[in-house]
């Protein structure tokens, strides 16, 4: 239990040896230190490095982002919260969440998340599980900002998607002022020339006089129809307030009702007997097959109009993937040039922007918003030898109807719906 030193020089030795000990162990400890800061830097900059490279290439989602922080930090649960109403105590509602996230509904303070980052706006970052250490804050910090942006990009896009739609119904708005200032002024104009040379006293018409002016009354009055009628049906459409109701339907059946105000011998049908029948609103395809061959009389009179069809498209052909049936409506007029095919299908367009006097450029784009609300797809072709070929594709029929719905089929929310088979081109 003794220790005796015979040297004094022996001291100084013992004295180094501790200083050299003490000292090594003090850089070596620096050193272990300074490589798990390291390391934890390493693994920050790693994470910081993957906030911003999703933030600039805008891929992540702000589910994905809480997922990711399960990682991170190792918490069972991370949530996303924002207060439901001044004040807070009103509730809380969930922005996203994932893993388990117990009593998020009570907010920061009553919940069971141990670290709560507050994001601004009254709304708070929550992680469950374990509480963060202070080294670990400024990688929270850096996740609340990224949370912050990415709550900011959804507003910004539901913003813009708001701007997108109000900026569509004033454009509709403006389009159906000009609409009503003059096309629709054409077939009233009409209807007062006719009807006031009735009312005239001291003016004797004979019976075909009268019968001409009571027939052009009678056409103004089915063209101002049709006017009215497909602006109202448009506006339906802009507001996806078009609800079709499904059911089994007959090419043959569609085509016959639609064909009934066309003069004789100007339409060919040559349907197959064997055509299946589709999903449809017996309403909705009646009046696009209809404005689709109204349009094709406009624009190719004289040229022979046919409607033909084919029994089954295979899959890939509809909507969805799943077979379907198509239905050609082919002429051979002047047709229309591959870069105005999309402009075609646009509200209030003409071919060649000329004034037709007989419509205001709405059957095809209502058409088309029938046929897509019916989960089908109507596309134009080049006519082989000119022309120009509608094509309608609508999913085959599984045999039972999608909606118990009546013999009509159409459901056109809104005032003003009409009932089936009332649109013009």
């Amino acid at each position: 239990g003794d220790l005796a030193i015979h040297d004094p020089q022996d001291v100084l030795a013992l004295g180094v040896f501790v200083g050299v000990s003490v000292a090594v162990a003090g850089v070596v400890d620096g050193s272990a230190r300074r490589s798990k800061e390291a390391a934890l830097a390493r693994a920050e900059a790693a994470t910081l490095g993957d906030l911003a490279l999703g933030a600039s290439r805008s891929e992540d989602s702000l589910q994905a982002l809480l997922a990711e922080s399960l990682s991170v930090f190792g918490v069972s649960g991370a949530a996303v919260v924002t207060a439901a109403a001044d004040p807070p105590q009103q509730g809380w509602d969930l922005v996203a969440g994932t893993g388990d996230i117990p009593g998020w509904e009570k907010g920061p303070e009553g919940s069971a998340a141990r670290t709560a980052e507050e994001l601004g706006g009254r709304t708070w970052l929550l992680l469950f599980g374990r509480e963060i250490s202070r080294a670990e804050r400024r990688l929270v910090d850096a996740f609340g900002v990224h949370v912050q942006a990415l709550l900011e990009r959804r507003q910004l896009a539901a913003s813009r998607l708001e701007i997108s739609r109000l900026a569509e119904g004033n454009a509709m708005r403006t389009a159906i002022l000009r609409a009503v200032s003059h096309d629709l002024r054409t077939p009233l104009a009409g209807i007062k020339l006719a009807a006031g040379g009735l009312l005239q006293d001291g003016v004797g018409y004979g019976p075909e006089e009268r019968r001409e002016l009571l027939e052009t009354i009678d056409e103004c009055t089915d063209r101002l129809d049709g006017l009215v009628g497909n602006l109202l049906d448009m506006s339906r459409i802009t507001a996806q307030s078009v609800e079709p109701l499904l059911e089994p339907v007959r090419w043959r059946d569609a085509v016959d009702r639609a064909l009934r105000t066309c003069p004789a011998g100007t339409v060919t049908v040559a349907l197959p007997a064997n055509m299946p029948a589709v999903e449809a609103d017996p309403g909705l395809l009646e009046r696009a097959v209809a404005n689709i061959v109204e349009n094709a009389l406009k624009y190719a009179p004289g040229a022979g109009i046919t409607v033909s069809g084919t029994p089954v498209q295979l899959a890939g052909a509809a909507t969805g993937g799943h077979p379907a049936g198509e239905l050609r409506i082919i002429d051979h007029g002047p047709g229309v040039p591959a870069r105005k095919v999309v402009e075609m299908f646009q509200p209030f367009q003409r071919l060649g922007d000329a004034d037709q006097g007989t419509g205001i450029g709405l059957g095809l784009a209502v058409a088309q918003g029938f046929v897509q609300a019916m989960r089908g797809s109507l596309d134009a072709e080049e006519t082989p030898g000119g022309g120009l070929t509608m094509v309608i594709r609508l999913p085959l029929s599984t045999g039972s109807p999608v909606t118990g719905s009546p013999a009509t089929g159409i459901a056109l929310t809104g005032p003003g719906a009409g009932p089936a088979g009332g649109g013009r081109a």
